[in-house]
């Protein structure tokens, strides 16, 4: 059976380093047993230790709102634990898992940094797999982000296509009771001369012609339906109550009755009415399927100009048109929030050359982290604005709430700071750029970092 000695010694880490620096590492440190599902650190524990797992596999993940996620696995000889002492992190932004037995030597923080004082070899290979695994991270955050919006955007999706899909098939299913009507009476034998046909045809044309239709309050209506009643009742007309929504809902009122009696024999005009309700019911519910198939194809467009679905990567594109494809995108979200949209468009500005998906993310964002912000305003408000500066396009995305606290404002450039419940967000990401990258992405979507909030994200 191999020695502490001989294990540490087959770490990468470790490998290089002469024997009085391995027998130094096994006095500063200590070994750790693990059975199956037991945890060697908790997310927000302090980050004491770094570890090399001498036997065993170990998981590394986070609790988010709905799932683990996994951010790397670990197995026998890896190192592992250096990414938050290295980047001067408090506490364990993780928890590690054990998945089968493990055995795991485990050097305290200060002997670690004194290690890689002594030692060039090991801070050469420590800092060779860093970057890699900050990147490794990152992209797994990155990929999470995107799931998650997709849900998002999959559930706005599904809330704006269920009211014009319910409209359609209830509106299909009323036709399918209203159609039977009309060809029954299309079959009776003509009860009216050539003019009174022509009087009924030039009124039906009248009212579903018309270029302005007055929505009636729910008091006006009501009346409106009671005066047609009575005079329908004091016609004898069959059926009155079942034939007043459709003539209101088409304009007609006492005058246009009492017109329609004149020209029409009152052993007739019952007939007459139930046809011209049928028809108009018909009309109506034909009307509304297709304002409901007219709003489906537009989401249906407005994502598929969204994620530039079957288009080249790169695309000459027009910005305003992929922030009205997200706010089509967004509409349940701030339509619930009760939140309104002030967009402040310069016309002038000219297509330009751009990863369209991409900068349609970043608005998915940046907008919804905004409508996050804005949960308890009493006068939620999203502010848009673009413009030209110099060589630079700029897309400003404000709204009116609260800021960035003062007490956390230093703390905007940690890696994976959030100000959102677990699971809600994965940070920033400023740590990831450079300040003169910081200054020129205020510039390209608009942040003044003194004066707004940076949106987490």
């Amino acid at each position: 059976m191999r020695s502490l000695k001989e294990k540490l010694q087959q770490v990468a880490v470790f490998s290089e380093l002469p024997d009085g620096q391995i027998q130094w590492l096994i006095e500063q440190g200590h070994e750790t047993q693990l059975n199956p599902g037991d945890i060697l650190r908790r997310e927000g524990d302090p980050a004491d230790c770094v570890f090399a797992m001498l036997d065993g596999q170990l998981r590394i993940y986070q609790e988010m709102e709905t799932h683990e996620l996994v951010l790397a696995t670990y197995n026998t000889l890896d190192f592992f634990g250096e990414l938050p002492i290295l980047t001067g992190e408090e506490k364990f932004w993780a928890s590690g898992r054990a998945i089968v037995p493990c055995h795991i030597f485990e050097l305290p923080k200060l002997a670690f940094w004194q290690l890689l004082s002594r030692c060039p070899s090991v801070t050469i290979k420590v800092l060779s797999t860093m970057a890699q695994r900050m990147q490794d991270v990152q992209t797994i955050y990155k990929h999470n982000e995107k799931l998650a919006a997709l849900g998002t955007l999959a559930a706005g999706l599904a809330h704006e296509m269920n009211n014009p899909a319910a409209a359609i098939l209830r509106c299909s299913q009323d036709l399918g009771e209203v159609l039977p009507q009309l060809a029954t009476y299309s079959m009776h034998p003509p009860i009216l001369t050539e003019h009174q046909q022509e009087t009924v045809e030039l009124l039906y044309q009248q009212v579903t012609q018309r270029t302005a239709v007055t929505t009636l309050d729910p008091l006006t209506r009501s009346d409106q339906e009671d005066q047609l009643t009575d005079w329908l009742e004091q016609k004898t007309i069959l059926d009155a109550e079942k034939l007043v929504p459709a003539l209101v809902s088409a304009g007609f009122d006492v005058e246009r009755l009492n017109h329609l009696g004149i020209q029409i024999p009152h052993e007739s005009l019952s007939a007459v009415l139930q046809w011209l309700s049928a028809a108009l019911a018909g009309e109506e519910m034909l009307k509304n399927i297709q304002v409901g198939t007219h709003r489906i194809f537009e989401l249906v467009n407005a994502i598929k100009d969204y994620s530039f679905m079957d288009q080249s990567p790169i695309q000459t594109l027009d910005i305003h048109k992929g922030l009205e494809d997200t706010l089509t995108i967004l509409n349940h979200r701030l339509t619930q929030a009760g939140i309104t949209v002030e967009r402040n468009y310069d016309v002038n500005i000219s297509p330009i050359e751009a990863y369209g998906s991409e900068l349609n993310q970043a608005w998915t964002y940046l907008i919804n982290n905004a409508i996050d912000a804005l949960t308890h305003h009493p006068a939620p408000k999203i502010m848009i604005r673009t413009c030209q500066e110099k060589e630079h396009l700029m897309v400003d995305i404000s709204d009116n709430g609260p800021g960035i606290p003062v007490e956390i404002q230093s703390r905007i450039f940690d890696k994976f700071f959030t100000t959102k419940a677990v699971g809600q967000g994965t940070g920033l990401g400023l740590d990831m750029i450079t300040p003169i990258q910081i200054v020129y992405l205020a510039i390209l979507v608009g942040v003044d970092l003194c004066n707004e909030r940076v949106k987490d994200h």
